[in-house]
């Protein structure tokens, strides 16, 4: 059995229209799409997405303006006054504080290892001082003498402010060179520990140290405790009171009792008040209880009151 295989021309005359095969209609459209490219001219292969991604255009950078820049220098010195304020009032006063009660008591621990001098008793009477380990108020109580300006002479303990509260004391007030310094002032030409009289002390509340800053913490009986080479004289807390800063009379003899000659042994604290400021002055009233000479060892008075 024979197939029947029929060609593309099948059916067609020698004459009739002519078909173009597969192969001739793929060369022709070659032919044309060439033809075109050339008289486009070159092409240029399309990047990938990837590789078409610009870089950014960097932002203009602002110019500084002067009002920019002076903001940002009071900025910096608004955060250095900050600091500073921090420094004077904590962190300078603990430091300080702590060097000055090291200096105090490394001075009180000298004077009890040496043998005192020969104090000279303050008043008339001739009889030597009592043998009792505390002389009260009415018997012979040594008395050194004024001290030139600037020298140490005494060690302030004050029991109601802390366990390790001591300050030394100098003769003179100059801020820059006795109160800046940390150390408690003794005012000129008013009476020396134990002394008939008024002997009055200033210090700093705030900076250097504040030795006062507790000042308005005193309670009625607290003891004020300054010892010298010759041994501690114990006061007794009184009363507070506030004055302007001309009210010189706390300073005279019997304080505030103008033209009162002296009718007993007083001792007064001055500093700044209120803290921070220097609009007025608080002051500390004591009265003279006893003197402890230094060879009977510290006196019970240096304990009691004492705060944590």
């Amino acid at each position: 059995m024979l197939c029947e295989n029929h060609t593309v021309n099948e059916g067609m005359g020698d004459d009739g229209p002519r078909v173009a095969g597969p192969g001739e209609q793929t060369s022709r459209r070659a032919l044309r799409l060439a033809a075109q490219a050339d008289s486009a001219g070159p092409t240029v292969a399309a990047e990938s997405p990837a590789t078409t991604t610009e870089a950014p255009t960097p932002r203009p950078r602002r110019r500084a303006s002067f009002l920019g820049v002076l903001g940002e220098l009071l900025i910096t010195a608004g955060v250095v006054a900050l600091l500073y304020v921090a420094w004077q009032m904590w962190i300078g006063d603990m430091i300080i504080g702590s060097q000055k009660h090291s200096e105090a008591s490394a001075l009180s621990q000298s004077w009890l290892q040496q043998p005192s001098e020969t104090p000279t008793a303050s008043g008339s009477p001739s009889a030597s001082p009592s043998a009792a380990p505390t002389a009260p108020a009415d018997a012979v109580v040594p008395v050194m003498a004024a001290q030139d300006y600037g020298q140490k002479f005494g060690v302030m303990f004050i029991p109601r402010f802390g366990p390790n509260w001591q300050f030394t004391i100098a003769a003179g007030t100059g801020r820059h060179d006795i109160l800046d310094a940390g150390e408690i002032g003794h005012y000129p030409d008013t009476a020396m520990p134990g002394d008939v009289g008024n002997t009055v002390y200033a210090a700093h509340r705030w900076t250097s140290g504040a030795p006062f800053d507790p000042i308005d913490k005193l309670v009625i009986g607290d003891a004020i405790v300054i010892q010298t080479p010759d041994g501690w004289y114990t006061y007794r807390f009184r009363t507070l009171e506030y004055v302007q800063d001309t009210q010189v009379e706390v300073l005279l003899p019997v304080p505030q009792q103008v033209g009162m000659a002296a009718n007993g042994r007083y001792l007064t604290l001055t500093s700044c008040a209120p803290k921070l400021n220097m609009l007025e002055r608080i002051i500390a009233y004591a009265v003279f209880d006893s003197f402890t000479p230094t060879s009977a060892g510290p006196p019970a008075s240096l304990t009691q009151g004492v705060t944590a």
